[in-house]
């Protein structure tokens, strides 16, 4: 997976992220659209047979880059605690 920052701004961040698809794109969307600083997060592609999806966050406060990194460490905290319990 690679990961290539399209826009940053004060309030908004899109990412392209290169070889990978929704599975693990629409967690990160879904733990980011309920968190209440965040105004909107998205999951684009161009095409459903393209390779690249993009990765759109726009906070009302905040700074989007740490936004994001907190959610990706909560949904791993979530993966873990899941296998934790499945075991």
């Amino acid at each position: 997976m690679d990961l290539k920052t399209i826009k940053k701004t004060k309030t908004e961040l899109e990412i392209e992220v290169i070889d990978e698809n929704e599975t693990i794109l629409n967690p990160i969307t879904h733990i980011l659209s309920e968190n209440e600083d965040v105004e909107y997060a998205t999951c684009m592609t161009d095409h459903p047979l393209d390779n690249k999806r993009r990765l759109f966050i726009r906070v009302k406060k905040g700074n989007p880059n740490e936004i994001l990194k907190k959610a990706v460490r909560q949904l791993g905290d979530e993966v873990k605690k899941f296998g934790k319990n499945f075991e």
